[in-house]
């Protein structure tokens, strides 16, 4: 503290004028008033005893903006409402595809609606567009009139909703399928119907269930009348009303041809017409843990964009049944008609394990509940697969490629020539993931996960038999052998070796399912033989495989590395052939949480990551996450910046993976949201990490939830933590590695301002946490309130992004 100051007066022309000098001499250091200064400019978003955020300001910072009309279907924004998901793009005027992830096997859309009317707004020189985030809405406007588009969230309907058109001038919409769909076109009155329904009993491993699409069309204005224009089209003809106005809504419901089309599609659009949908995304976006990311260079405002897309379209594809998305791809936003790259009745869980993460993080746990619904009701169809196809084995081998219906097989029907797979089979030849053995464990692993984050007994005990399952198979595909351990042979390192003895991802598998397993069966008082078999099971797992960094890869023993030289290996087969781009050693650290920052493999570790084969290669690459886990910063930053820039190819924020089929992929924008969750805040193993893998140059406003719905709160201001709050969902005591460790620390339960804990020293801090109460954590003796106030805010966007050769939105042809 400053303990002395000087009030100098001086008399100037008989006058007085007052020259306020302060001179602070803290302890003898001229370097106080600097400091002080410095800390002054320092604000706090910590006031009236909570973390304030302005959400609809900071997520306005990323919408996506359009100074020109987005023609292709390369170009489509993104709408929906978590089972109906549409894609909307400018050409021939106004065009949208509906997509449901309810049309299986094959995800066939229910058709597109174009609006060739809008052609006025979309060619004149006044045109600009947003995809507004905060609400939920496509918006263009030009030429005089104004389209908003919306999907209501209480029914299945797209509204398209228009000013400025011109009273008397005739309007049509259309909605249409292509061939070779076969559905049965009616009109009625105002209405139109494209129903077309199917069984799934063509292919290999077929559900027998009845499937179907089904959208109908109306319209609000005068004069509006439905007709059959061919067996694929349907058209609605109208006037705007006196003032301009008019709205095309367009109904899209779940149908498996079983009831009336008509009355189905009656009943949607009679409840389209209340505008409800601002309300469910404001009250979405309050859920969500919100993330603010600044940077000099706009790399950190590109990537909080890019998590801001993905929570978005996370929302969209949501899903009932079944996840909205597969392989990666982002289904429920697809323009590309019935088009899919990967077998669209099938599951890659691969490609799904990121999206859990960043959901599980962001507190919108709700959005995996399809997820979790795929593997728990389908667990009587795998464990009958794995008795038939591995051997008679008990438990489930959850195939990594899953059919909806929980049959181990991939079936490439699009393929030249047609391509079929089958997953935990024990006589199929070599392939992908044939013998992959690990994916039940990470299931069953996720299941805890979402425990730990929602502290939900009911929730575990629902998806346990998930975990003993996975963990009864593994027990028994695992063999002793002469050196006591057990072993797994043969089996795949995922993807990337086929056939091979003890993979990682096995060996990883047993080290995190078992501990799991035993904790969820002694809290729910269950399988106590169970529990026994797999304590003694963990003291015979073989340790993680270790390899040279370069050269040639041969087999190492633990004990190399004491000479800092060694790696993880894929397996006990380092030098078998590789298939795919996975860094299988890093599965250890994510998204197995074997691996972190208080082990003694840490080092062994980040070797691994510094010597990796595949160095941000895909769109799924897993790098920048493991390397927030591996404390490393600029590395977080680094790999988004290169994933992106060969990724990102569509200017609505996700990848494309081949643009052949034209599909967008979402996978890309889930390894963003988690990877700036785990820069910001991890808890992997019970203690919370505040900034442990902070770019250098970026700065965090924003929050991340943590195990037990507890929210962390933090401002990190060049690497270092500037406002810490903590908003506990649970009593219990938590603990938080400290983030100023050369500084004692006070904790401050935010309503009454009273300290919990008062000094504190050491690199931890716990505390007893209730419920409901906020604390604010803070440097002892250097209160935060004499910080000035500001909240985490923005501005809504106001031109298009750019990273590189990749962008965010349009630009004008004039920008």
């Amino acid at each position: 503290m400053c303990e002395k100051s000087f009030i100098f007066r001086y008399l100037h022309n008989g006058r007085t004028t007052r020259t306020l000098v302060l001179l602070l001499l803290c302890a003898g250091y001229t370097t106080c008033a600097l400091a002080q200064s410095a800390a002054s400019d320092i604000t706090t978003a910590w006031h009236d005893g909570r973390f304030q955020v302005e959400v609809e300001h900071v997520i306005g910072r990323s919408d996506i903006v359009l100074g020109k009309p987005n023609v292709e279907p390369g170009q489509a924004m993104p709408l929906g409402n978590g089972r109906l998901g549409v894609a909307i793009w400018s050409a021939d005027g106004l065009t949208a595809q509906l997509n449901r992830a309810d049309t299986l096997p094959d995800r066939l859309s229910p058709g597109q609606v174009v609006l060739p009317g809008i052609a006025r707004l979309t060619h004149a020189k006044d045109y600009t567009g947003r995809l507004d985030l905060y609400h939920g809405e496509f918006q263009e406007q030009g030429g005089g009139m104004t389209v908003t588009a919306y999907v209501q969230p209480h029914s299945d309907s797209l509204v398209i909703a228009v000013t400025g058109a011109k009273p008397d001038e005739l309007q049509t919409a259309q909605l249409r399928l292509w061939s070779p769909r076969t559905p049965k076109a009616s009109a009625k009155g105002q209405v139109g119907l494209l129903p077309e329904a199917w069984v799934d009993n063509k292919n290999p491993e077929s559900s027998g269930r009845a499937f179907g699409s089904l959208s109908g069309i109306t319209a609000q204005g005068r004069d509006v009348s439905a007709t059959v224009t061919d067996p694929l089209t349907i058209s609605v003809s109208f006037r705007p009303f006196k003032d301009g106005s008019f709205r095309v809504i367009v109904a899209s419901p779940h149908y498996d041809g079983k009831e009336d089309a008509g009355d189905i599609v009656r009943s949607e659009l009679s409840s389209a017409s209340e505008v409800t949908h601002r309300t469910w995304w404001e009250d979405f976006w309050k859920r969500a843990a919100v993330i603010k990311v600044s940077s000099k260079d706009g790399a950190g405002e590109y990537m909080e964009n890019l998590r801001n897309i993905y929570l978005f379209v996370a929302a969209i594809e949501k899903g009932v049944e079944f996840p909205g998305s597969q392989a990666g791809v982002a289904d429920m936003v697809s323009s590309a008609r019935d088009a899919h790259r990967w077998d669209s009745s099938a599951f890659w869980h691969w490609n799904l394990r990121m999206q859990v993460a960043a959901n599980i993080g962001a507190g919108l746990t709700e959005l995996n509940a399809p997820y979790f619904n795929l593997y728990r009701e389908n667990l009587a169809s795998i464990e009958s697969w794995t008795k038939e196809h591995m051997k008679g084995r008990p438990g489930s081998c959850v195939p990594e490629t899953m059919r909806f219906n929980g049959r181990g097989i991939e079936y490439e029907s699009s393929w030249k020539p047609i391509s079929i797979g089958h997953d935990c089979d024990a006589d199929w030849q070599p392939y992908y993931n044939a013998r992959t053995l690990s994916t039940g464990a990470e299931v069953s692993l996720w299941v805890w996960q979402q425990y730990l984050a929602a502290n939900d007994q009911k929730f575990l005990a629902d998806n346990y038999p998930l975990m003993t399952s996975s963990a009864r198979f593994l027990l028994a595909y695992q063999k002793k052998e002469p050196d006591g351990l057990l072993h797994t042979t043969p089996s795949n390192a995922h993807e990337t070796q086929w056939d091979v003895t003890d993979p990682t991802t096995d060996i990883a598998a047993s080290m995190a399912l078992y501990p799991a397993t035993i904790q969820a069966a002694k809290l729910l008082g269950r399988d106590a033989d169970l529990v026994r078999q797999l304590q003694e099971a963990l003291r015979k797992i073989p340790p993680f495989p270790r390899t040279q960094e370069t050269g040639p890869r041969t087999l190492l023993p633990s004990s190399a590395d004491a000479d800092g030289t060694d790696v993880i290996a894929e397996s006990y087969l380092p030098g078998a052939t590789g298939h795919n781009a996975e860094n299988i050693g890093l599965e250890t650290v994510w998204p197995y949480d074997l691996i972190g920052d208080t082990s003694p493999l840490f080092a062994l570790a980040q070797r691994t990551y510094a010597h990796r084969s595949f160095q941000a290669v895909a769109d799924w690459s897993f790098d920048p996450i493991q390397a927030a886990r591996l404390s490393l910063g600029d590395e977080v930053g680094s790999t988004l910046i290169k994933i992106t820039e060969r990724s990102q190819h569509s200017v609505n924020g996700l990848a494309n993976w081949d643009a052949a089929y034209g599909e967008f992929y979402v996978e890309q924008v889930g390894v963003v949201a988690d990877a700036l969750q785990e820069a910001l805040v991890q808890d992997y193993d019970g203690l919370i990490r505040v900034a442990p893998a902070i770019p250098a140059g970026w700065d965090f406003d924003g929050s991340v939830y943590v195990r037990g719905r507890t929210k962390v709160d933090a401002q990190v201001r060049n690497g270092a933590v500037a406002a810490l709050v903590i908003e506990a969902g649970t009593t219990e005591p938590l603990k938080i590695r400290n983030p100023w460790p050369e500084h004692s620390v006070d904790v401050v339960a935010g309503k009454t301002g009273t300290k919990v804990v008062k000094g504190a020293v050491g690199p931890t801090i716990t505390f007893q946490a209730v419920a409901g109460t906020t604390y604010l954590i803070e440097k002892h003796g250097e209160p935060i309130l004499n910080r000035r106030f500001a909240p985490v805010s923005g501005s809504p966007a106001r031109l298009a992004k750019q990273l590189g050769s990749v962008q965010i939105g349009l630009s004008s042809d004039s920008q």
